[in-house]
């Protein structure tokens, strides 16, 4: 499936790119949104593009060749401040920041990545340098019935963790569990036929993606790596997929807008927490019908924004 960046013009709109600036893309993946803030900059200033996949940083580096003021880095985005002093871009220097967070559509119908049901094998991760024992098939073979349980009800919100868990422990006994296709089958039995609109694996499979890459952790270190490189006016933007990314995102605006600890009986603040940030969304902005129609992996995105004070 061709890969379709999700909510570009709204990315834009809150980013504020403008020729001269300098411009972060955590997540640059197939280059999606990279390229429209490319365009904006007109040649002038500089993009720089991070994303932990190889094959997606090879692919955006032919697609966007003909951009000379692009540089694209193979890291996690919780390196930010260690990668731009690299790049002698001492913080605050940054004008803004995006994060797409997720799996791309390239990713997820890659059968050699395990990230979709139908395929194999049972992988997962994003950036395939780190250690093999860090696949979702070393989870699901190695962990112990608690540990899976914590992990589905954490990351997944999986009110059927304990179920799953069981057969997990059980069908391992009798073979490995390697491909996308066993631990499917595995999920179908232990859960009641309910019905529904997402496939019963689906939370299961996000709560192993998330262990397996430390999605949370990083993205909590991401955000505040970001907010260090950030000039003043310059503006955070997070697309976020899923309830815990965007709680997680929501919680962390809300921080730096109002940082203030006192009690709220007392009348004068008296921590001196002074705010770093102004939340530019009020809620979370959300695909348009007609971007769902046209990209139905969009339906769960949820963006926010801030600028830095």
């Amino acid at each position: 499936m061709e890969h379709i960046p999700v909510l570009v013009k709204e990315a834009l709109r809150f980013l504020n790119c403008r020729p001269g600036g300098i411009y972060v893309d955590c997540t640059v993946g197939e280059g999606g949104h990279a390229k429209a803030m490319l365009e904006r900059l007109g040649g002038q200033g500089k993009l720089i593009g991070i994303d932990q996949d190889g094959e997606a940083i090879k692919r955006t580096a032919e697609r966007l060749k003909k951009y000379r003021n692009l540089t694209l880095i193979q890291d996690n985005f919780r390196n930010l401040s260690p990668l731009l002093k690299k790049l002698a871009l001492h913080a605050p220097r940054v004008d803004g920041l995006l994060f797409d967070l997720g799996v791309s559509s390239l990713q997820l119908d890659s059968p050699e990545r395990g990230f979709s049901f139908r395929f194999e094998p049972l992988d997962m991760r994003m950036d395939t340098r780190i250690s093999s024992t860090a696949t979702a098939a070393h989870l699901v073979n190695r962990l112990s019935r608690e540990e899976l349980i914590k992990i589905l009800k954490e990351f997944g919100e999986e009110r059927w963790a304990r179920r799953i868990s069981k057969l997990i422990v059980e069908r391992r006994k009798e073979e490995p569990i390697r491909t996308a296709g066993q631990l499917v089958e595995i999920i179908k039995e232990a859960i009641p036929r309910l019905g529904g609109r997402i496939h019963p694996a689906t939370r299961t499979f996000q709560a192993l993606r998330i262990a397996v890459n430390q999605e949370l952790e990083a993205l909590k270190e991401g955000l505040e790596g970001g907010i260090k490189v950030l000039s003043s006016g310059g503006r955070i933007c997070i697309i976020s997929y899923h309830s815990l990314e965007d709680r997680l995102v929501k919680e962390q605006l809300k921080r730096w807008a109002n940082p203030c600890q006192c009690p709220p009986r007392w009348p004068v603040c008296r921590c001196q927490g002074k705010p770093v940030l102004r939340i530019l969304t009020k809620g979370p902005v959300r695909p348009g019908q007609e971007e769902i129609l046209r990209n139905p992996r969009s339906r769960s995105a949820k963006l926010r924004a801030g600028e830095k004070i």
